[in-house]
């Protein structure tokens, strides 16, 4: 249920406080929390089970994702159960049914995740009793999550606002011509030297300490960073995702920064599946993604509970880690 975007919905502006609506869908929503959603729910004609998720459980997430068409490979499932936690639902014989992750950041914010329900079971308030789960774990930090079109009612109904919309870019990668240097700046490649540098230009624009995550990605990734004299200014990393190879977390101050930063991975990558996850979407970055054939293939809609955080100014986040982590 988190995969595409609800392209139709009104926006709000980025940092307005949480309004009176919001705080009573949030309050209706966490009302209805019973005991039963601890342990047992009738699904259908038979009932299902929710546990914590563990390790061991990656066969049966990628049970679920399979059946709704999403691209996770093993290692990317192993990636997100050593970050995150939450929980799973079973049926009587042990099939998965529905999950649901969140990704703490610092002590107050979490990111949601792998919220997947089977399509048969959807309409049967599973997903809405897991969301229920994670949300009382997190209760007292900010939240965000990327909404599918069929998870947006159940997400606003949670006291969720929507803040703006993710662009999947994917596509096999095309032979490309370097854009022009960007005047000032140098590229090189990724230094273990430069940790400290990426650990404060990802807090500024992903808007909150994320630090495990960037050292979890780290090492499975290759990288670039862009450099004004000896300040570390922007950082691009690529690592091996679902069905091929995913480009980010990208974080730079502009769309030539960031053309300048993803182009040498865009090239590394010639002739295979390539994936690009954007909230910004400036006509240039756009199109230079589009030349390297990483057109725009679906979108999300990223949700908030408390301020948005995520930087307007600045170095900003040009590409996501994943849909799961921001």
């Amino acid at each position: 249920m988190h995969g595409d975007s609800h392209s139709a919905t009104e926006i709000p502006a980025k940092g307005a406080p949480r309004g009176a609506d919001s705080q009573a869908r949030y309050d209706a929503f966490m009302s209805r929390s019973a005991p039963e959603d601890d342990a047992r729910l009738r699904l259908d004609a038979f009932e299902a089970t929710i546990r914590p998720i563990t390790a061991d459980d990656r066969p049966l997430l990628h049970e679920l994702t399979v059946g709704v068409f999403w691209p996770h490979r093993a290692h990317d499932l192993d990636l997100f159960l050593s970050l995150g936690a939450g929980y799973i639902a079973l049926d009587e014989i042990g099939r998965p049914v529905g999950s649901t992750m969140y990704f703490p950041m610092g002590g107050d914010f979490a990111m949601f995740g792998m919220m997947v329900t089977t399509p048969r079971l959807q309409s049967h308030g599973a997903g809405r009793r897991l969301l229920r789960r994670i949300m009382r774990d997190c209760a007292g930090r900010d939240l965000r999550l990327s909404a599918t079109r069929s998870g947006y009612r159940l997400y606003h109904s949670a006291g969720f606002e929507p803040v703006g919309t993710i662009w999947q870019q994917q596509g096999v990668a095309r032979p490309i011509h370097l854009p022009e240097p960007v005047p000032g700046l140098g590229l090189r490649a990724l230094e273990p030297g430069d940790l400290g540098a990426l650990r404060a230009l990802d807090a500024h624009a992903y808007g909150a300490d994320r630090g495990k995550v960037l050292d979890a990605v780290l090492d499975l990734s290759t990288g670039v960073v862009v450099t004004r004299g000896d300040e570390v200014c922007g950082y691009a990393l690529m690592r091996p995702f679902g069905k091929g190879m995913v480009i980010g977390p990208v974080v730079a101050g502009d769309d030539a920064t960031a053309m300048q930063l993803v182009a040498p991975l865009i090239r590394e990558c010639e002739g295979r599946f390539t994936r690009l996850d954007t909230p910004l979407q400036g006509e240039h970055f756009k199109a230079f993604l589009s030349a390297a054939g990483m057109g725009t293939y679906d979108t999300v809609t990223e949700m908030r509970i408390g301020p948005s955080r995520r930087s307007e100014t600045g170095a900003l986040l040009y590409g996501l880690a994943a849909h799961s982590m921001g």
